[in-house]
């Protein structure tokens, strides 16, 4: 017989006998015994013959291989009632506003892959049909457009890359976006976020939501599906015009957090909720699949009517890590070799050895600024109480207040795009932007406070 909502052959006559379609919950039971029941779903155009692809209650999608003697049966009519590639029809009984326009920029990373459920293989989302045969969810908050830019690990992320992907992002926005999802390798996805909340510094027209996932699309605890739906429903919905990164708030599918994109960082190698908020309370609260925001602060910036990124990045800046024992060879040799910066994570309230002093106050006199930064995270620089943190601020050093590491190296390396006047780097610094300085600490901004009463 012809394809059936995209199945052929053995597939598509017991989908067609059973008169079920994609939305339809379904049971599905083997020769062998085991019984599968959930939604199903459209043919994947990469998925092998003879395979039938359902959404479980968990909401994973699995791939059921189909046999002779195979059974399918119908246990209710769904919502899920389009073709690949449309958007997803809600019930006719649902009152359904207007469709906005979200388009997801691919750039590689476990969330921009799909599996073949009969190979195993990982394959990179490439157009919205594949996206709906996979997270149909997505579609009833947006109109849905997606494109690759590249595909790279996030390790192999560049300040090069984030320029690309900036201007991606506006060229989206300009033409009438309501917002833009970046689909992004979690290990350096603040880094991107960090970096794209300074391009738009002065305002975005609608929100632009990074996300990822911690685990892959063919293991069963994937966060793929919930992380993506959470940053369309922001992306389409949100009242503020920021960057932000949108991942799981707890291991749960429950709800996720969005984190300002110069306030966050990932706090865990596996977890689904590894990303936090550090010296700084999250956006908002995302419940996904009640199509529910729930904004934590009322400082955020509002969409704004005109876009005016701040494009370019320097390359030549270091970040460099303080330890007991470092010798002054080390900063000499980033001067030597011609970087224009250096941010240090130093202990405590940003202390570095006495013996560095000299070394690091020599690449100051040179023209190259040097930022100091915590290792802490936690917290704030200081460098007015100990007696070494004084000798380091009549040395010219830059204490970059409650900036995380990786934002401020992203944002020194911004500023030495557009300027090497050692002031007006030292004011650049020191100027709230994006929400990367916390003037003000609380009790509620150590994550144990407000993870417990969100």
């Amino acid at each position: 017989m012809e394809e059936y909502f995209g199945y052929a052959d053995l597939v598509a006559r017991k989908l067609a006998e059973a008169g079920v379609r994609p939305g339809d919950l379904i049971e599905v039971a083997r020769e062998d015994g085991a019984t599968f029941r959930g939604m199903l779903m459209p043919k994947d155009e990469f998925s092998a013959p003879g395979i039938v692809v359902i959404k479980l209650d968990n909401g994973y999608n699995v791939g059921v291989r189909l046999g002779p003697k195979a059974t399918v049966r119908l246990l209710s009519r769904g919502e899920l009632t389009s073709h690949p590639g449309e958007p997803v029809s809600l019930s006719e009984t649902e009152v359904r506003p207007p469709q906005r326009k979200v388009m997801i920029l691919g750039t590689g990373g476990t969330i921009a892959s799909r599996v073949d459920y009969e190979t195993g293989a990982v394959h990179p989302y490439m157009d919205a049909k594949e996206l709906a045969a996979s997270v149909p969810e997505m579609f009833r908050y947006a109109s849905v457009d997606v494109q690759q830019v590249m595909a790279i690990f996030s390790e192999d992320m560049t300040p090069k890359t984030w320029e690309t992907v900036a201007d991606e992002v506006a060229k989206r926005l300009e033409a009438g976006y309501e917002g833009v999802v970046v689909a992004h390798g979690t290990d350096t996805m603040a880094y991107t976020a960090a970096a794209l909340s300074f391009v738009f510094h002065r305002g975005l027209p609608g929100p632009v939501a990074l996300v990822g996932a911690q685990r892959s699309s063919d293991r069963p605890s994937s966060d793929a599906a919930f992380n993506l739906t959470a940053a369309v429903l922001v992306a389409s919905e949100a009242p503020f015009g920021e960057v932000t990164v949108v991942m799981h708030g707890e291991t749960g599918d429950t709800y996720a957090l969005a984190h300002r994109g110069t306030k966050v960082r990932k706090m865990h190698s596996s977890r689904r909720d590894a990303f936090q908020s550090i010296n700084d309370v999250p956006l908002a609260k995302v419940w996904p699949y009640e199509r529910k925001i729930e904004m934590l602060r009322d400082d955020f910036k509002g969409r704004s009517k005109d876009l005016e990124p701040e494009n370019g990045f320097n390359e030549r800046v270091a970040l460099i890590k303080f330890y007991p024992g470092m010798t002054s060879e080390v900063i000499d040799l980033l001067v030597d070799r011609g970087y224009h910066g250096i941010v240090i994570e130093g202990t405590g309230f940003g202390h570095v050895a006495n013996r560095l002093i000299p070394s690091l106050q020599r690449a100051v006199e040179s023209g190259v600024p040097v930022v100091i930064t915590t290792q802490t995270l936690f917290g704030r620089v200081n460098l007015n109480v100990y007696s070494t943190g004084r000798r380091m601020l009549q040395a010219g050093f830059i204490p970059a207040e409650d900036m995380l590491p990786e934002t401020a190296f992203v944002k020194l390396s911004w500023v030495l795009a557009r300027t090497r006047d050692m002031d007006e780097v030292r004011r650049l610094m020191l100027t709230n932007l994006t929400g990367e300085i916390n003037p003000r600490h609380e009790l509620k901004l150590f994550p144990r406070w407000y993870h417990d009463r969100l």
